[in-house]
């Protein structure tokens, strides 16, 4: 349920949640959209026309070995991009890429609809209980280490059951906070403090995680281990890889699919819906 008495309907193929980076940093620099809520603007009324579900808006790039942004810079780059996109796209379903809490709190009161914690509540200790009490859906992400560190040689023991233990966890946690069971959604956190080989473990057996009961979220898009397995030199050659594990998402009944590129990605899914309802 989203704000405004809203349903988010998880139906018969993966909804498409396009990524808006307001930052001037992300992995994908082509992605990047700083301060300029012209370019958020065009490039959120493409994503809409194009099919996207869901705006996912983020101010803070979490890519590999970056810094973190203090909490005044957040709300200075991401609170007017949100109130920018609720007045243009009234009908516009608006998730909000953060961890801090008092950013979800100012994000909900601007507009939005969803928090995606890419931290599964982990780095704010008030998230749990913010979220409780506005009453929005949560994505809630698996990570290893934080942002700056996550990739500085992680290492499972068993990658798929520690991360379910790690959810398992946090939607404990969120009950606890009054969060409701049917408002969680799951991320497994692709390349978020994970070799390449925990990467392909996780997508190899992405249906493990439907033990948890709740939708789960892939956050693909472009990622370097689509590079490393294509040898491709870095983001901007990764969209075919990217459609291929759209497609096996699809064929095994992820609920979301996080991207850059919507209309190449919508047409992906649905096209498998066509052949999985014939």
């Amino acid at each position: 349920m989203l704000p405004g008495n809203r349903k988010l309907n998880l139906g018969e193929r993966p909804m498409i949640m396009g990524i808006l980076n307001l930052t001037f940093d992300s992995f994908y620099p082509q992605s990047r959209i700083g301060d300029d809520k012209e370019t958020l603007l065009q490039r959120a009324e493409k994503m809409i026309e194009d099919g996207a579900d869901i705006l996912d808006i983020g101010a803070e790039s979490t890519r590999p070995g970056a810094e973190p942004l203090s909490l005044e810079e957040e709300m200075r780059r991401l609170i007017p991009g949100v109130e920018s996109l609720r007045k243009n796209f009234p009908e516009a379903v608006i998730s909000v890429d953060t961890y801090k809490a008092a950013v979800a709190e100012a994000a909900v009161e601007a507009g939005a609809d969803i928090i995606n914690d890419i931290s599964g509540l982990s780095f704010d200790s008030n998230m749990a209980d913010t979220i409780a009490r506005l009453g929005v859906p949560v994505i809630i992400m698996h990570i290893k280490g934080t942002p700056k560190d996550m990739q500085k040689d992680p290492r499972y023991d068993d990658v798929i059951g520690e991360i379910k233990e790690f959810l398992e966890d946090k939607m404990a946690l969120a009950a606890k906070s009054g969060i409701k069971r049917e408002q969680i959604v799951l991320d497994p956190g692709l390349g978020f403090g994970k070799r390449n080989e925990d990467n392909l473990c996780i997508l190899k057996n992405i249906r493990e995680f439907r033990s948890l009961g709740r939708p789960i979220l892939i956050g693909h898009s472009r990622k370097g281990t689509i590079s490393k397995v294509l040898g491709c030199k870095g983001p901007e050659e990764a969209l075919y890889g990217t459609l291929a594990i759209s497609a096996y998402c699809a064929l095994n009944g992820v609920e979301i699919l996080r991207v850059h590129d919507v209309l190449e990605n919508k047409q992906v899914v649905t096209m498998i819906s066509a052949i999985q309802r014939a």
